[in-house]
């Protein structure tokens, strides 16, 4: 799986870094058109993600997900190669996060399926490590072919190779056998642990100012940084990101992923009030760096704590509710932030993210340690 998630992740990542300008500079769509276009597809993958990962659950199925999800967001990568216009990527980009909606919540369940349970973190750590891995390949890649002379719409068309490449990876994965007896169905969401309703609600605040990562790279553009430079410093993020996931994760297991994530959202809080008041390119490569820090040991880490605290049969549910109430907050803090970057100022956006960091951090600590559920 992590083979798989790493090309993939080259395929999106090519494109992903470009995107947003290839949204403002080749079809000259407003920074509004921006949040909006991640916005809409955030909201698909969201909602998608939750009616996949409870049907996961009721009948014991990840793979037939795991497939149509990759399926369908290969299919949408070509169509944001040909868009003539910023509405057509939209279309495009809520194609391609509908299937990343299908394939995240069973396949997130299938690793712990597959995984010992004093060993999650490190597990959802080598799977973060790998997939940020092709996220760093991906923007690399975009850099040598803008410096080879590649328009932002022919780097875009070069993501298809990889992303038919994750087909053939994803051939060697098999079904997981649960190790705990599933229930003949799912019981209902709310049967859900107190514990994790807690930890999703102070997630949720946090999400609220936590916008889609294009502000970052459009905040760079704005600083002085180059299209290349742009990607470089992107690359530079990833990076960290993949390095420290895999023993970040496997550091959770040791000493608690609590500590892990309140660290890390405290790490974001800095990156965010760093952005807001940078005046020059020369802060944009220390607050990349620092980004990837805070994925490092935020993302593995918080899908390992949903799964300890999800009973064996509402693994998919929980990660797909997780996913949907978050996402849903993030949703919302990208359309806020394209309209406070269009309509009061760039800061606004970064003291929006860090404001809501600090506030979850709070509501994050307050709370008794959580128990982990059988």
């Amino acid at each position: 799986m992590g083979w798989t998630s790493l090309v993939n992740d080259a395929a999106s990542e090519l494109l992903y870094p470009v995107l947003p300008l290839y949204l403002v500079v080749t079809l000259h769509a407003p920074a509004a058109a921006v949040g909006l276009v991640e916005g809409a597809a955030g909201a698909a993958s969201q909602i998608v993600g939750y009616v996949v990962g409870r049907r996961s659950d009721r009948i014991h199925r990840r793979l037939p997900f795991v497939w149509a999800g990759y399926t369908l967001s290969n299919i949408a990568k070509p169509l944001v190669a040909l868009a003539p216009a910023w509405g057509w990527v939209l279309g495009a980009r809520v194609l391609d996060r509908t299937g990343k909606g299908i394939r995240t919540a069973p396949r997130d369940a299938l690793l712990r399926d597959s995984s010992d349970p004093d060993r999650a973190g490190a597990t959802f750590g080598y799977h973060r490590f790998m997939d940020s891995a092709g996220a760093t390949v991906g923007p690399l890649l975009a850099l040598g072919l803008l410096a080879a002379g590649l328009s932002l719409r022919q780097v875009i068309v070069v993501s298809i190779v990889p992303a038919v490449l994750t087909m053939f990876a994803l051939r060697a994965v098999r079904e997981a056998a649960p190790r705990d007896a599933p229930r003949s169905a799912p019981p209902p969401t709310r049967d859900l642990p107190r514990a994790f309703w807690t930890f999703s609600a102070a997630w949720v605040v946090f999400s609220l100012g936590n916008s889609a990562d294009v502000f970052l790279i459009l905040r760079a553009k704005d600083l002085g940084l180059s299209a290349t430079a742009v990607v470089l410093a992107y690359a530079l993020y990833n990076t960290l990101y993949s390095g420290l996931s895999w023993p970040l994760g496997h550091l959770s297991d040791r000493i608690g992923r609590r500590r892990l994530l309140a660290a890390g959202l405290v790490v974001f809080a800095a990156v965010y009030a760093g952005f807001g008041f940078a005046s020059g390119t020369a802060a944009v490569w220390p607050l990349f760096a620092l980004y990837g820090c805070y994925m490092g040991a935020t993302d593995g880490v918080a899908r390992a704590l949903v799964a300890d605290l999800s009973p064996a049969g509402l693994r998919a549910t929980a990660q797909g509710t997780f996913r949907l109430l978050t996402g849903g907050s993030e949703v919302v803090a990208s359309i806020v932030a394209g309209v406070l970057w269009s309509s009061v100022a760039p800061g606004a956006v970064f003291a929006l993210g860090a404001g809501a960091a600090v506030m979850g951090l709070v509501l994050f600590t307050a709370w008794s340690r959580p128990r982990v559920a059988g």
